[in-house]
């Protein structure tokens, strides 16, 4: 179906994802795209309707001014400028709603027709033209993101589609036995289990810095892939999960990665493979929308977000089996005790990292030299920006006195106080 879309064009705007998400709020397509798209990239867009120029404090890029070019400055589609004091034609200073819903709906004259039941159609529909008799393999970890494009591509090309579950020692407790049921067992997928715990450990043994500790994970992930297409033959395409907030995460034309996402910054340039993505145009909360549209029963859409490189960034610095099993464990008792306390599905996510340092405690009335836990918890709707969450303190002490009495190692715990921004969710 053809989807009336406003476009957002960046021009080092600040806000250009609140922009996008108010306009699909109102039952419009809208995307993100760079500052020098061309008149001809912009009229692909068959059902174009209106352009927003989102300007910002990040419109200086190598000393440079960025600017439209001029075939698209005076296109002749309708605009709205925010934040661009020096642009033609409709100028507003900040994302006022109002304005924007009668930029929309008043000059652009879009009817309010997107939703996710058409977007899971035109889909599905995508995906067979791009993918026609070809075989595919997807890195199913049983994640939201992971999960929801394994129901499209299963709607898609059915059985071309083959799902590798990679055990790479970095998942939390029971996730690799609970993949294998659900998806091999229940949902009846060709399933690949492949045990490669010692492979990724050693790959990443006294390797300190986040960026090189998922840009590893992503390559060794591609090269596990590549090993498994040798043996099945005929694969040429490889599906990943990956969502709006990883892209703009991992950098922009006029705009400084926050941090690189192992399926969007850490892919090897010798890939081979061509890639299927089918949900990273979504906000996350719109793939939970997606996931319940394609019949995806809610343990499974609403299950706890989980990065790609699993407890390789939250066990913090160089990985050590040590205090991997601590983050493990401490992650398991956190999770336990919040769904004791009926929090689960009300608190987004929460998790528990170990640093690399120890510090001085009291044990058995002796000094003890262990590490710390760090428990953090968190409230968004599309993880672009969080608030913390305040458990209830007597909850906390429940929380603390298990870890540190149930978790080798460990004879500390602490609580992040830090919203998004400053903090991103992670802590790498």
């Amino acid at each position: 179906m053809k989807q009336d879309t406003i476009l957002v064009i960046d021009l080092g705007g600040i806000e250009n994802s609140v922009i996008a998400r108010m306009v699909r709020g109102m039952g419009v397509y809208s995307e993100i795209v760079a500052h020098d798209i061309t008149i001809e990239e912009m009229k692909a867009y068959s059902g174009l309707k209106g352009i927003i120029y989102a300007g910002g404090p990040n419109r200086m890029v190598d000393g440079v001014k960025v600017c439209p070019e001029d075939a698209v400055l005076h296109c002749s589609y309708p605009s709205l400028a925010i934040g661009c004091e020096d642009m033609p034609g409709i100028n507003i200073t900040s994302t006022d709603e109002s304005a924007i819903r009668h930029f929309v709906f008043d000059k652009c004259g879009c009817e309010a027709t997107w939703s996710m039941e058409i977007f899971v159609q035109d889909k599905i529909k995508e995906l067979q033209q791009q993918i026609g008799n070809e075989k595919v393999l997807l890195a199913l970890s049983g994640g939201v993101d992971s999960s929801v494009v394994a129901a499209l591509l299963i709607k898609a090309i059915g059985s071309n589609l083959t799902c590798i579950h990679v055990n790479h020692g970095l998942l939390r407790k029971g996730e690799p036995e609970e993949v294998v049921r659900v998806f091999g067992k229940e949902m009846g997928a060709n399933l690949i289990y492949i045990d490669a715990v010692d492979r990724f450990l050693k790959k990443l043994e006294g390797v300190s810095d986040p960026e090189q500790k998922r840009k590893i994970i992503g390559n060794e992930f591609i090269r596990v892939f590549e090993e498994e297409a040798v043996k099945l033959e005929g694969i040429r395409f490889l599906a990943q999960g990956t969502i709006y907030p990883d892209i703009v995460e991992s950098g922009t034309k006029t705009a400084k990665a926050i941090k690189a996402h192992h399926n969007v910054g850490g892919l090897p340039e010798d890939m081979n493979f061509d890639l299927v993505e089918p949900v990273k145009y979504l906000y996350k909360d719109e793939v939970r929308k997606c996931g319940t549209a394609l019949g995806l029963p809610d343990s499974m859409v609403y299950r706890q977000p989980f990065p790609g490189p699993g407890l390789g960034v939250r066990c913090l610095g160089a990985i050590t089996r040590e205090r991997l099993e601590a983050v493990r464990a401490s992650d398991a008792i956190l999770r336990e005790e919040f769904r004791m306390a009926g929090l689960e599905g009300c608190v987004w996510q929460y998790f528990t990292a170990v640093p690399d340092f120890k510090s001085v405690g009291v044990r058995d009335h002796a000094r003890s030299f262990e590490y710390p836990v760090i428990i953090r918890a968190v409230n968004t709707i599309d993880a672009m920006t969080a608030e913390i969450e305040t458990p209830d303190w007597a909850l906390l002490k429940k929380i603390t006195s298990r870890i540190i009495n149930e978790v080798p190692g460990v004879n500390r715990v602490v609580y992040d106080l830090t919203p998004k921004p400053t903090g991103t969710i992670e802590w790498e």
